[in-house]
């Protein structure tokens, strides 16, 4: 069954008694993301060695989930691929992405770096001195992000929101992304996050900068982006109509300044504290582990696969490639082993978390309804 994920998957790795092969195959990966992601997997040996079962597994390196549920039924089973983000109507299955362990082309640091530099720029720039209109900053064209540059600034209106489109190619060239310094954006009351062709990686940068995130209600999560909830670490916008949407959660917080920075600062902590590395690679070892278990075959090397481990990934890297490797590099093994692993949500008590979330977004979308039709002026509290 593992096989056939290979028409879909850009790299097979294999895990053989702690050590790793894999295997290329004949399709385009865009920028590092296959060369990263393997090296974020030998990470996780050096921080839990002779610990890993052996694994066979596919990984997918693209932006939209490929595998989706109504091409599938029960004669027809579904190849188990990785990948970096799923949906409701695929079956994907959701790892973390690349960035985690830096991202050479934009010179973005490795997450565990770069989460300490935006707690720095947090403190330079308090909430109460941020200027109080929402921003963004990226490519404008991908995916539903044309619709988003809508709402910015004009002569025709104000929507309380600040865009500013990006042409990484441009800004590479020009200015050697001078210009795209995360931890100089955190410079703004309130923070959007829109998805591109899929989910983004750009969501757990947003939440860290203690700035309020106004969500564009969202059609992919990763794999931790499901355990956020509305009014306490972020605020819904409402994608069929954002640019009103946008205006009235800054009116809103700009409204409510207490209650505003609390959200922002709740939504920092969590991407602090619990999207810290050692949970990372903690939930890479217990799925790993759990995938394992479902194997019916012991993994053997693959024919066409190399030997690939980190002394011969920072040896082949050069400039920002290798200096990211070794930011990044788990100098020895943890001294604890990985977390336990929580017992799986009851049915119902699934269901009500997800009927708590979906509350507090009607609850948002009534007041906002309220607020345009002038029926109400925020008389009403989180």
């Amino acid at each position: 069954m593992v096989d056939r994920g290979k028409d879909h998957a850009h790299i097979r790795l294999v895990i053989v008694n702690g050590t790793v092969y894999m295997e290329k195959f004949d399709r385009p990966v865009f920028q590092t993301r296959d060369v990263f992601t393997v090296w974020g997997i030998l990470q996780l040996l050096r921080l839990y060695p002779g610990q890993l079962p052996d694994v066979d597994l596919m990984i997918e390196c693209g932006d939209k989930p490929k595998f989706l549920k109504e091409d599938y039924d029960k004669q027809n089973v579904v190849p188990p691929v990785f990948h970096y983000c799923g949906d409701d109507s695929s079956y994907d299955i959701v790892f973390p992405d690349w960035s985690y362990w830096g991202w050479p082309e934009l010179k973005i640091k490795p997450w565990e770096v770069i989460k300490k530099d935006l707690e720095e720029a947090n403190n330079v720039t308090k909430w109460e001195n941020r200027e109080p209109y929402a921003y963004w900053k990226g490519n404008a064209k991908l995916g539903r992000r044309p619709e988003l540059v809508k709402c910015n600034l004009s002569e025709e209106h104000d929507w309380n929101a600040r865009i500013y489109a990006i042409d990484w190619q441009k800004e590479r060239r020009a200015e050697g992304f001078k210009n795209s310094d995360l931890t100089d954006q955190c410079t703004h009351k309130y923070k959007i996050y829109v998805e591109g062709n899929a989910w983004s990686v750009s969501e757990k940068y947003i939440l860290a900068c203690d700035s309020v995130t106004l969500i564009i209600n969202t059609h992919f999560y990763d794999f931790f982006t499901r355990s956020l909830v509305p009014t306490v670490h972020y605020w819904p916008i409402n994608e069929n109509q954002e640019c009103r949407s946008i205006k009235f959660a800054v009116d809103w917080g700009n409204h409510h300044p207490e209650k505003a920075k609390e959200i922002g600062e709740q939504g920092s902590r969590f991407v602090q504290t619990e999207v810290q590395m050692k949970y990372v690679y903690d939930y890479m070892f217990h799925l790993f582990s759990e995938y394992s278990k479902l194997l019916r075959y012991k993994p053997t090397v693959p024919a066409n696969a190399t030997e690939v481990c980190s002394e011969s990934l920072v040896c082949s890297g050069v400039g920002m490639k290798k200096r990211l490797k070794l930011q990044s590099l788990v100098k020895s093994p943890s001294v604890t082993g990985p977390c336990n692993m929580p017992n799986p949500y009851e049915p119902a008590a699934l269901q009500e978390f997800l009927e708590r979330k979906g509350n507090l977004t009607r609850q948002v979308e009534l007041w906002e309804s309220s607020y345009n039709t002038g029926v109400s002026k925020f008389e009403t509290d989180v």
